[in-house]
């Protein structure tokens, strides 16, 4: 199956230059990409586009912002329509260059799996935000983050940009140390009608999605939109599986003819069975379709004994191999409103107000902790919960041949976080803990934390036309993040310790610069580079798990205090953009230093009950390369290919635990060094199809590298046939897809549960298996 999954993208890589992966449609504006307004919203809304022909889906290109003095490309929502509903936009990022996504499940929506990384830099080192307003760090159960699928509906997404090198100067972000990804939900339509669409595929899976838009209400332009969608599927190993409901809604409400006003609300209910994480080790003796012993009660329970019936015995902790269940529940509400308005010709501001409310139950059942009443494991729970609330405000203002933007951010968090266990029944004495239901009392509470965060941000910048084709970009930000944390409860019976860390920690910079220019120096071609400065506020999480107030003692905290400092590095980048009709072509050169690198260092034999302590390793330098090359040599195709490069590597060695590693030299854990992604699109009359392949080299699990996974090929095909209208409904579409063309059996995620030093470690998770999917939707 390896062969035949080479030879084929090998011949995709001689015959084609492959596909249309993101963008705009050549002519189309492209977002504003300096961190000012290009400008101004139409006072009154205009009129919803008419449905293109299907050969306009080949004509969607790479966008790598041309004009713009970074590197810039955008996605719009006719890339995102040719995924499977329900996809992660993440996902759908996976194919543009220098980005690696992976996912334990066909969609990419399982948040437990979900690992980004981007030029060197993961999820937690990225700025998100949705319509200006922060997405927060994207990691699993930061301090506050939201994932962008329980934000929004892919539906509902317009077009998402990503800046891969360095983010504009007015992202609302505290973890932007090189890049950013900014979503925008589409406008209600003038016109009242809606959208539905059913997708059924493997592995059960059930996707309804419905829209409706209630056209202008009035002469004012009064306009809303309301959307539902709800997602189910079994997972392709074990049983149990993913849940999903979500309510999205929006109104805009123009005011006079300079003004808008905009409001958008997300609701989010996720029930996520997710699966059980391999080292190598298993995966070589046990293979690759080990998981959770769920809804098996009895196994587990024997497994809890040290009676095994599955081969867990061969392996190093035979415990670990596999628990009972492993769910995540969360429920999200989040929300904005947004003031835009043309002061004047030359002036403009815009204001966001925005509130998150999120709470989390993970699940395990631990094999290591026996009930009270003597059965040999107990359900163990981890709850968090925050609120944030916050403001975004900027000006802008266009004199001469100067853009001058300025602004701030504020955000205030209160996040708390515990672990809980609650007693399991001796085995034929009951029914087992539904981690899906409701919850009885707790026989003990282990630890709980809370947190209070204050984030300012302010910015100020300006874009000067030195001469029509050369534009340059100057200006800074100023960030200071205080976190104070207390302990709600410290059973010493569970933590070994009398007294558990606490106390605040301030992240501040005054003065983080940022330089750009671009220069169109013939028709058609452009230069650009961008220097930058950025800093990442302190992680927060509970006890032992990975952040600076993981650590085992107060002491060891008061002790770290005096030497730690916050992540920040310098970006440089420089590039050249090729932007014609039937050719777009993209080569950046990046390089990155990183000074006071915070790693989240895994140890203890048991993955249930590990600790996770952040280190400073020192400075890290990446050197990378870009290259993308998108054709459209006859109308209804395009082919695209691009190709990615990097150097990552420690700058020092590590002292830990009184032990010396030789890290200087060696390469960041998770990231490949070599990424070729191509794909082929053609549209003739209603029908339109593609076809993606990936290639994504080795990563290395251990900071020492001494383990790694192998690289992997992947191809996803998708075809698309238009029916046009019949009676009320307009659009009519089917669309099917196969995920994983070839069957290929891979490691997907690495380090979801941190990475060891050195050596195996139970932290990855396998790919999913080829996957069908059919979609039939509609407009009315």
């Amino acid at each position: 199956m390896e062969t035949m999954t080479r030879t084929l993208a090998t011949s995709l890589m001689v015959t084609t230059i492959l596909a249309g992966a993101t963008g705009y449609a050549f002519g189309q504006p492209t977002p504003d990409t300096t961190g000012t307004t290009t400008g101004h919203p139409a006072a009154r809304p205009a009129r919803a586009a008419p449905s293109r022909p299907a050969a306009a889906d080949a004509e969607q290109v790479s966008v790598v912002g041309s004009g713009s003095t970074r590197q810039v490309q955008t996605i719009s929502t006719s890339q995102i329509s040719r995924s499977v509903p329900g996809t992660s936009p993440y996902k759908i990022m996976n194919q543009m260059p220098g980005v690696a996504f992976t996912s334990a499940d066909p969609l990419g929506i399982d948040t437990w799996s979900q690992s980004i990384y981007m030029h060197g830099f993961s999820q937690d080192q990225l700025g998100f935000t949705l319509d200006g307003m922060p997405l927060g760090a994207q990691t699993y159960r930061a301090y506050n983050g939201l994932n962008v699928n329980n934000a929004i509906s892919p539906e509902n997404i317009k077009r998402l940009s990503v800046s891969q090198g360095a983010g504009s100067l007015d992202v609302a972000s505290s973890s932007n140390l090189g890049g950013t990804v900014q979503f925008y939900s589409i406008d209600p339509s003038d016109h009242f009608g809606g959208k539905v669409a059913q997708t059924f595929g493997s592995n059960a899976t059930f996707r309804t999605f419905g829209r409706i838009d209630s056209g202008q209400l009035n002469p004012s332009g009064t306009k809303f939109y309301v959307s539902y969608a709800r997602t189910s599927d079994d997972k392709w190993k074990g049983h149990a599986g993913q849940f999903q409901q979500q309510v999205n809604a929006k109104f805009v409400q123009p005011i006079g003819e300079s003004t808008r006003l905009t409001g958008f609300f997300d609701w989010s209910d996720m029930a996520e069975a997710s699966y059980a994480v391999e080292s190598l080790e298993t995966i070589r003796k046990l293979g690759t379709r080990v998981d959770y012993y769920y809804p098996d009660y009895t196994t587990a329970y024997r497994a809890a004994q040290g009676i095994y019936s599955h081969g867990e015995q061969l392996t190093r902790s035979p415990k670990d191999v596999a628990y009972y269940d492993d769910p995540a529940l969360s429920q999200d509400y989040f929300g904005g409103l947004t003031l835009d308005t043309k002061l004047n010709s030359a002036m403009d501001w815009k204001t966001t107000i925005y509130g998150h409310g999120d709470s989390l139950d993970t699940h395990w059942t631990n094999p290591h902790i026996t009930s009270p009443n003597g059965a040999p494991l107990a359900e163990q729970v981890r709850r968090s919960g925050f609120q944030r609330y916050g403001l975004t405000s900027g000006y802008t203002w266009r004199w001469r041949k100067n853009t001058f933007n300025t602004g701030l951010w504020y955000e205030n968090d209160h996040y708390t976080m515990g672990q809980y266990y609650y007693q399991e029944p001796i085995l034929g004495q009951g029914s087992p803990i539904d981690p899906f239901g409701a919850l009885p009392q707790p026989f003990a509470q282990a630890w709980g934390n809370v947190f209070n965060t204050n984030t300012f941000q302010y910015y100020l910048q300006d874009t000067y036309k030195i001469l029509p084709n050369l534009t340059v970009h100057a200006g800074f930000r100023s960030l200071l993040v205080t976190a104070r944390s207390g302990v709600t409860e410290n059973n010493q019976k569970y933590t070994g310790v009398a007294n558990l860390p606490a106390g605040s920690l301030t992240a501040s910079n005054a003065f983080l610069p940022q330089v750009s220019a671009n220069w169109r120096f013939l028709p058609h071609n452009e230069l650009y580079f961008d220097v930058s400065k950025n800093m990442r506020a302190y992680p927060q999480a509970g006890y032992s798990l990975g952040s600076p107030w993981s650590v085992t003692t107060m002491a060891s905290f008061q002790n770290a205090k005096k030497t730690l400092k916050p992540e920040e590095d310098w970006v440089y980048e420089l590039g050249y953009r090729l932007t014609m009709h039937r050719a777009v072509g993209l080569i950046s050169l990046y390089h990155t230093d990183f000074s006071n690198r915070l790693q989240t260092i895994t140890s203890g034999a048991s993955i249930i009950q590990n600790q996770s302590t952040m280190q400073n390793v020192g400075g890290v330098h990446i050197w990378g390369v870009d290259g993308s090359l998108t054709l459209n040599p006859i109308d209804g195709m395009s082919l695209y290919n691009s190709i990615s490069y990097s150097r990552q590597r420690f700058d020092s060695n590590l002292t830990t635990g009184g032990v010396t590693y030789n890290l200087s030299g060696k390469n960041i854990p998770n990231y490949p060094d070599l990424m070729y992604k191509s794909s082929l699109s053609y549209s003739y009359g209603p029908v339109m199809a593609h076809i993606d392949a990936n290639y994504m080299s080795r990563r290395y699990l251990s900071y020492m590298n001494d383990t790694h996974v192998p690289g992997y090929w992947q191809t996803n095909l998708g075809v698309r046939v238009r029916a046009g209208d019949h009676g009320p409904l307009h659009d009519i579409t089917v669309d099917f897809n196969i995920y994983n063309l070839t069957n290929t059996t891979y490691i997907s995620t690495v380090g979801v549960q941190g990475n060891p030093i050195a050596g195996d470690y139970q932290s990855m998770l396998i790919g999913a298996p080829r996957q069908f999917f059919g979609t039939v939707s509609a407009n009315f």
